[in-house]
């Protein structure tokens, strides 16, 4: 209760946020696994700053960690959607601190230059192919991304993530819940 009091939140929600931090004191940290994903929202915000290139939508930047199982560990603060996953990393000092503590961070395309830390994928040169070698690690590193992607995929059957009707400054707030809810399922 007293942590609750301190804070200025219920009882419940404290119960949860204490379990959460004492199950991750339990985490085997070999490594973690890093994606990012747009969540779709209305343009209630600054329009052109929620518009995603890439994805041809308005929406929300949203990191998700897992651990090797799939268990969602965090979800970042909400940035707006034109932000690549690499600067999102980086505004929310995900690959410093991980590299800080020693876990590597095996990652998308999308992490190139990260850091030492982050182990992507291999490129194929313009006009040339990938060796034989580069392909096998390549697929290597697919398996064991596949967690965290459906981890994502799991955020995404929640439906408010799915079309957001609200302000885009309010789904850092609904990501929180859901990880809240995903976690002490």
């Amino acid at each position: 209760m007293l942590i609750a009091a301190g804070f200025g939140i219920s009882v419940g929600t404290a119960h949860a946020y204490v379990h959460s931090v004492v199950a991750l004191r339990g985490v085997d940290a070999r490594y973690v696994l890093l994606d990012g994903t747009l969540a779709e929202c209305d343009r209630v915000g600054d329009s052109r700053a929620d518009y995603s290139g890439k994805h041809r939508k308005h929406g929300v930047n949203m990191q998700v960690i897992t651990d090797p199982d799939g268990t969602l560990v965090w979800i970042s603060p909400v940035l707006p959607g034109r932000v690549h996953d690499l600067t999102a990393t980086r505004r929310h000092r995900i690959t410093a601190t991980c590299i800080r503590l020693g876990i590597p961070i095996p990652a998308d395309k999308a992490y190139q230059a990260a850091g030492a830390g982050v182990a992507v994928p291999h490129r194929r040169s313009p006009g040339k192919d990938l060796t034989v070698t580069q392909k096998c690690v390549n697929r290597a590193h697919s398996r064991l991304r596949w967690p965290v992607e459906r981890a994502i995929a799991r955020i995404k059957t929640w439906r408010i993530l799915r079309k957001a009707r609200c302000s885009p400054n309010k789904i850092t707030s609904i990501t929180k819940a859901i990880l809240t809810l995903e976690t002490h399922r």
